[in-house]
């Protein structure tokens, strides 16, 4: 009971920075029609209404895909598509109303639950949906006339966002209105891309059946840059004419960060908590595109001081660095790199160049624990090898008691204290006996 206690405790404290840093901001939430089919969905409720309890204002958008073609089905209408879009004609876009009436409806029923002993009790979410979207037809491709599916021609940003700012959650659905009084469908992706980059929303959250985007081996792809998702979306294109609810978002993903949507995330609808895992956590469990990548290598500044102490901390009381002042690091600043994620600190190390002798020296090098099975001390050391090259060294050295053989890996070869810089040498702690590694610059 102990060790559940303390994992709660720090769960909830690893997540204070991402709930202060998430308050206030605008995300839209894309629900396909996969969603509202899995068994996952109530769950999925209950973390959109934490989310809201967060002070998040929510635009959610949802799809119907599944539920129209099972109805069309149903009624004897087969389903037409060209070039993966839907044509919808007069029968159709009866179908499509009622289905997508029928869902907007239980969604907001669902999001009005507040009863005891659930987890909405008490929340009382005020649920508004309108008319926010207009559309106009998409008209006539390769001869194909879609008939009555539209194209978004405007977002009423100025009424949704009044909406936002009562504290009510927008609720979107896969169909817009026309301004000759016609109804339009449309596809729910773009709806959410559209509305995310007029709203200019901080996320855009979408759901697929497996983690987010894999590679060839199975394994999360934890960022993509829009041209990332592109190329992705390219190879899935020549493989398969019927694009996958995780390519259309990927799309529409590459679109809102072009865009100034800051960061589009893809979680799995069939994991209990993804979107609070992927929300609330340093590395996320999805894949999220974004312009920037969540993580950076930078010269450090003097507001980073606060970071590099709060890591190397723990490494100085061990014995395994020696111990610096924040006056020093202060002083210091400008020798040293970082790796910083999400505004925090996971790596570190300083070059302290030698020029006389055409020698550096390496120093400081400390990556989070969390962090340390991964390539970010390789990174920090290919970068210092640049700097040291722009400077004309042509040797960098360490002074390591503990990582001896983590750098005979990189390629560091066994020194003695003559080999020094002189005014290093003399600086030697003998009774700190480390040993000396060295690095030639080709």
């Amino acid at each position: 009971m102990k060790e559940r206690t303390t994992e709660l405790v720090e769960g909830l404290r690893h997540s204070v920075p991402y709930i202060n840093a998430h308050h206030g901001e605008i995300f839209v939430i894309l629900l396909t029609g996969a969603v509202l089919k899995s068994n996952n969905y109530s769950s999925i409720i209950n973390d959109i209404g934490l989310l809201y309890s967060l002070g998040i204002k929510l635009v959610i958008v949802h799809g119907a895909r599944n539920q129209i073609d099972e109805s069309l089905i149903n009624h004897k209408i087969q389903p037409k598509y060209h070039k993966n879009t839907r044509i919808t004609d007069a029968s159709t876009l009866d179908i499509v109303k009622q289905v997508t009436g029928l869902l907007q409806l239980n969604i907001t029923a669902s999001l009005s639950m507040s009863l005891n002993n659930t987890p909405l009790q008490g929340a009382h979410i005020s649920v508004v949906s309108g008319n926010f979207v207009i559309a106009q037809p998409l008209g006539v491709d390769d001869g194909v006339d879609y008939c009555h599916t539209g194209k978004i021609r405007r977002i009423n940003k100025e009424s949704i966002e009044q909406q936002l700012e009562r504290d009510s959650i927008v609720l979107l659905g896969p169909v817009g209105v026309s301004v000759t009084g016609e109804s339009f469908n449309l596809a729910s992706e773009d709806v959410a891309a559209e509305v995310a980059i007029r709203l200019k929303a901080d996320k855009l959250i979408g759901f697929c059946a497996e983690q987010g985007v894999l590679d060839e081996y199975g394994h999360v792809i934890t960022d993509l840059y829009p041209v990332d998702a592109d190329n992705y979306i390219k190879q899935k294109e020549q493989q398969d004419k019927h694009l996958s609810s995780e390519v259309r978002f990927l799309r529409a993903a590459s679109k809102a960060c072009r865009n100034g949507v800051r960061r589009s995330h893809l979680v799995s609808y069939l994991v209990d908590g993804s979107i609070l895992q992927e929300l609330f956590s340093r590395d996320g469990i999805g894949t999220q595109v974004a312009m920037e990548h969540s993580e950076q290598v930078r010269s450090a500044k003097i507001n980073d001081i606060g970071g590099i102490l709060e890591l190397i901390r723990p490494l100085e009381e061990q014995g395994i660095l020696v111990k610096r002042s924040r006056e020093q690091l202060e002083m210091e600043i400008d020798k040293f790199t970082i790796i910083e994620r999400d505004n925090m600190t996971i790596g570190c190390a300083a070059l302290y160049p030698y020029l006389e002798e055409k020698m550096g020296e390496m120093a400081c090098v400390a990556i989070h624990p969390n962090y340390q099975n991964s390539s970010r001390g390789n990174i920090l050391i290919e970068k210092l090898i640049e700097q040291a090259k722009q400077l004309g060294l042509k040797t960098i050295f360490v002074l390591t008691t503990r990582s001896i053989h983590w750098f005979r890996e990189k390629g560091f070869s066994p020194a003695e204290v003559d080999d020094l810089p002189i005014k290093k040498k003399q600086l030697y702690n003998y009774q700190r006996n480390s040993k000396i590694l060295m690095f030639n610059i080709i």
